[in-house]
């Protein structure tokens, strides 16, 4: 009789046998689906809905594990365990994606400079430094670059030249609330989490925060929107002094950071 706690088979006493876990299929950063979701939201406030916009936003969003799984199978000491993701996730950006590249040739260049910056988040997995700030930055940029493209295969005619003309005034203020609301999502979320400790991260995640609510009120005056959509950076001003300590645990922080998005699509949406 097998006695209780070990497996059949084995010594009492003996370590019981456990399985490993399945190699993971979607990355742990879970703020980084917000991050993918806000340039393609504010892109559909000013082209709203068009046809391709479900293949592209799947196509966006799926890169993102995509190029987790291929950065980590580059770079990991144990690679093999990313081949699941890198089988999962690669038939569901081709699927998406080819339809929209055949539809606008002009994304070749995109994917291009896509490939760029990718390779600048793979040298700082190679260095194991991909919390670092700079590698945020990236991810910010990345994310900010997809807001004229989504709008330029909302409403650009297809052909090989990339349509630059979409690059109108239209898109100053949803352009620098993706780039404000980000970098400063990125810098409140690092000095209460990895730099908790670092004075300094505090200090720069409140100056940007009110430079951020003036960088986006020069904006508006100057191409004659609304000052509702300045609001949601007085808020996460606000946000930037007031949630900080230990007490905050990551969930709720995430749960704050969502929130603050949310309200910036809604200022730009009613710009």
């Amino acid at each position: 009789m097998t006695p209780v706690g070990t497996a059949a088979g084995t010594r009492p006493g003996a370590r019981p046998f456990s399985r490993r876990r399945p190699d993971r299929v979607v990355p742990d950063q879970h703020g980084a689906w917000a991050f993918l979701a806000l340039p393609v939201v504010l892109a559909v406030t000013l082209t709203g809905w068009f046809p391709l916009l479900p293949a592209a936003a799947l196509a966006w969003v799926a890169a993102y594990p995509l190029s987790w799984a291929a950065t980590g199978r580059l770079t990991a000491r144990r690679p093999q365990r990313f081949d699941r993701a890198l089988l999962a996730w690669s038939p569901i950006v081709l699927l998406a994606g080819i339809p929209v590249l055949v539809a606008r040739p002009w994304l070749v260049w995109v994917l291009l400079a896509y490939a760029v910056l990718w390779l600048v988040n793979l040298r700082y997995a190679s260095e194991r430094r991909e919390r670092s700030l700079t590698n945020d930055l990236v991810l910010v940029a990345e994310c900010t670059l997809m807001l004229p493209v989504t709008v330029a295969i909302g409403v650009a005619r297809p052909g090989w030249t990339p349509p630059f003309g979409v690059l109108d005034e239209r898109l100053v203020v949803p352009v620098l609330a993706c780039v404000v609301a980000l970098t400063g999502s990125v810098l409140h979320v690092k000095s209460l989490i990895r730099e908790r400790r670092n004075a300094r991260f505090a200090a720069a995640s409140r100056v940007f925060a009110v430079a951020g609510v003036l960088t986006m009120g020069l904006a508006v005056a100057r191409t004659g929107g609304s000052l509702v959509a300045v609001l949601p950076f007085a808020v996460l001003g606000v946000r930037a002094w007031l949630v900080r300590g230990g007490g905050w645990r990551p969930a709720a922080i995430g749960m704050v950071e969502l929130a603050g998005l949310l309200l910036v699509v809604a200022g730009v949406a009613l710009v």
